[in-house]
């Protein structure tokens, strides 16, 4: 069954409740003194999930007294969240990140029990998974579940181990646990207060510092049978994979709002920062740098995030690929253009008084947690390159040519510079398959980053289609028109383009043997891709002029 979420008037009233509770209790000012004394605002993290806004409710099904947001909701929600603080962002995603095992796996019984008390009480939650030798490997676990039996049979289970790296580990009143029963990987829930749970002293962050990030140790610490999620042991690493391409979506929403809280920071500043006699926004060496390739190719992660969602929503499946490549573009994104603002600032940037700096030590956990970069790169090659075996070199091939249908009946929105783009992604792969340039790491990870912008390039295209014929979703970000997405499409495109040509004849041609590389141009569409440059100034041009509202959005 399909799951849409709450309606449009519901998700807009969530996001103005959001917007004048964090003006009213977290001004800048505030937010500055929180990152400079490293304190975590348990009182205010509290209030959020309190009856005054309720955030929590965002997540628990309709059945368990919630607002049943569907992954579009929570992705509009997180990158507000993320606009305004990330650490206070990623203090909340630690409560929909605990309760995930329990959504999606476990039985009736714990949902209505756990769920309904998180909703009612406003309870946090911590996500216990990582551990201190096995990083992102959850199959690498340390901490143990012993049964406990009477009278020959199970009734509880004790759990000795640590974790570390937890979100709200020192704060949660519930704490989801992955542990390795006898049957393999399991989580259970476990409560503040529980004999042998300990937690240790607050992480000293590079960012996200008004988080509470702690390591968590349970020795023999009892929990009944009930608390084990599902009710059925080694079900732990399968109800996992079962939320990655949910949760990535909400890290990559922070990345998007993280990284256009700095650029519009830096749009204002411009305008009255003036240089040579005019302002830095009027000068392409200002703009056209720091300011407008970044703001597309967010658009372009928010493209991909928008149309991952709504498949999620509409229940075709995990979509864990899709999550890895959301977050990948987008926390990417965010990061660089957080990085882009502080050089828009000069000085003013790179001192705490301005938000930019924190800002961008906020944004970097964003490639970190909930799998890194590299981790993404990785998951995104190794399932798009089983597609290209079972479809025999012809899956980016068939992409391409939906995206040159697509062309022809939209020319504005750079389609068939796509096009080329996923052509020459499909014959990057093949080469790679003849060639075995796989047994390379790095070229398995290259290649995770150039499926990526071409899908990202092929999202971007088809929303701003989507926007020209009014098709959008209701619940979609309203910012940009259709003549502007279609504007940052075909920026994208070639940025895309051009990177299938470069890193493609750098790391892929770099391997082929010398018979091989006369054929690498025209494979490539190099050409092609070298006349579907042209107009690029000047779409950048309209995009400034779009951002400075210098002409209507």
């Amino acid at each position: 069954m399909d799951n849409q979420g709450m309606d449009k008037e519901t998700l807009d009233l969530t996001l103005e409740a959001l917007k004048d509770f964090t003006s009213q209790r977290l001004p800048e000012k505030k937010i500055l003194e929180l990152d400079a004394t490293e304190e975590f605002p348990i009182d205010i993290v509290r209030d959020m999930n309190g009856p005054e806004l309720g955030i929590q409710l965002l997540f628990i099904p309709e059945e368990f007294e919630g607002m049943g947001g569907g992954a579009f909701d929570v992705y509009r929600v997180c990158e507000e969240l993320a606009r305004v603080d990330l650490g206070i962002a990623t203090g909340v995603l630690a409560t929909f990140l605990g309760s995930d095992p329990i959504v999606f796996g476990g039985t009736y019984e714990q949902k209505k029990l756990w769920l309904t008390r998180i909703g009612q009480e406003g309870l946090l939650m911590a996500y216990g998974a990582t551990e201190p030798e096995a990083g992102s490997d959850l199959g690498a676990l340390r901490t143990v579940a012993v049964p406990d039996e009477k009278d020959g049979r199970v009734v509880g289970y004790k759990i000795t181990g640590n974790k570390q790296w937890i979100s709200n580990g020192g704060y949660a009143d519930l704490y989801c646990v992955l542990a390795k029963a006898p049957a393999g990987p399991t989580w259970f829930v476990v409560e503040k207060g529980a004999e042998g749970l300990s937690h240790g002293k607050p992480e000293d962050k590079h960012g996200i510092r008004a988080s509470n990030t702690a390591t968590v140790s349970l020795e023999n610490v009892y929990v009944d049978i009930d608390c084990m999620v599902g009710g059925k042991e080694g079900q732990g690493l399968l109800q996992a994979q079962l939320v990655f391409g949910y949760t990535r979506l909400m890290v990559a929403a922070f990345g998007l709002g993280a990284g256009w809280a700095a650029l519009d920071r830096a749009i204002p500043y411009s305008t009255g920062r003036i240089q040579g006699g005019a302002p830095l926004s009027e000068k392409q060496g200002y703009t056209h740098k720091l300011i407008v390739p970044h703001a597309a190719r967010l658009e372009a992660g928010r493209a991909y995030i928008e149309e991952t969602a709504e498949r999620i929503d509409q229940d075709e499946g995990t979509l864990n690929t899709e999550g890895a490549i959301a977050k990948y573009l987008s926390t990417e994104a965010g990061n660089a253009a957080a990085d882009a603002s502080i050089q828009a600032l000069g000085g003013y940037g790179y001192t705490r008084e301005y938000m930019v700096e924190k800002i961008k030590r906020d944004a970097r956990i964003t490639q970190i947690y909930e799998g890194t970069s590299e981790i993404m790169e990785m998951t995104i090659c190794r399932d798009r390159w089983q597609l290209h075996l079972k479809t025999k070199g012809r899956y980016y091939h068939e992409m391409a040519q939906q995206i040159e249908q697509l062309h022809q009946q939209n020319t504005q929105v750079g389609a068939d510079i796509v096009g080329y783009c996923l052509h020459g992604l499909a014959e990057l792969l093949e080469m790679s398959r003849v060639h075995r340039l796989t047994r390379h790491q790095h070229i398995l990870f290259r290649l995770g980053e150039l499926i990526a912008f071409a899908e990202g390039s092929a999202s971007l295209a088809k929303r701003a289609a989507r926007a020209a014929k009014g098709e959008l979703s209701e619940k979609a970000h309203p910012r940009f028109n259709a003549d502007s997405l279609a504007a940052f499409s075909r920026i994208y495109a070639r940025e895309a383009a051009m990177k299938m040509v470069s890193e493609g004849a750098r790391w892929i041609g770099g391997l082929l043997p010398v018979s091989d590389m006369g054929s690498l141009q025209q494979r490539l569409m190099l050409p092609e891709i070298f006349r579907a440059q042209e107009g690029l100034i000047q779409d950048m041009d309209y995009i400034a002029d779009v951002l400075y509202e210098r002409n209507s959005a």
